[in-house]
């Protein structure tokens, strides 16, 4: 990975868009990306999926299968003199 690579901005549609090294590109070319900016610095991260989102998938998780005691063994006292 080349932390200083260096791009350029360039017109597409109505929008502005940068092309991003192939040494720091996402693997998978159908990735959510957030983008945020705070001052001149803008940063591109993978989106994260929504608390509800979340929820549904642990929801349709299959159940845990119902516990059943067994019955109790006993082990006999050892003496360790």
């Amino acid at each position: 990975m080349n932390p200083m690579a260096t791009t350029r901005a360039f017109k597409s549609g109505n929008s502005q868009a940068v092309r991003i090294p192939a040494d720091m590109a996402y693997a998978d070319t159908s990735v959510e990306l957030t983008i945020t900016r705070s001052g001149d610095v803008i940063t591109i991260y993978p989106k994260r999926p929504s608390m509800a989102d979340t929820i549904a998938a642990l929801r349709a998780l299959p159940r845990v299968p119902t516990i059943v005691d067994d019955e109790r063994i006993e082990v006999p006292d050892r003496n360790w003199d």
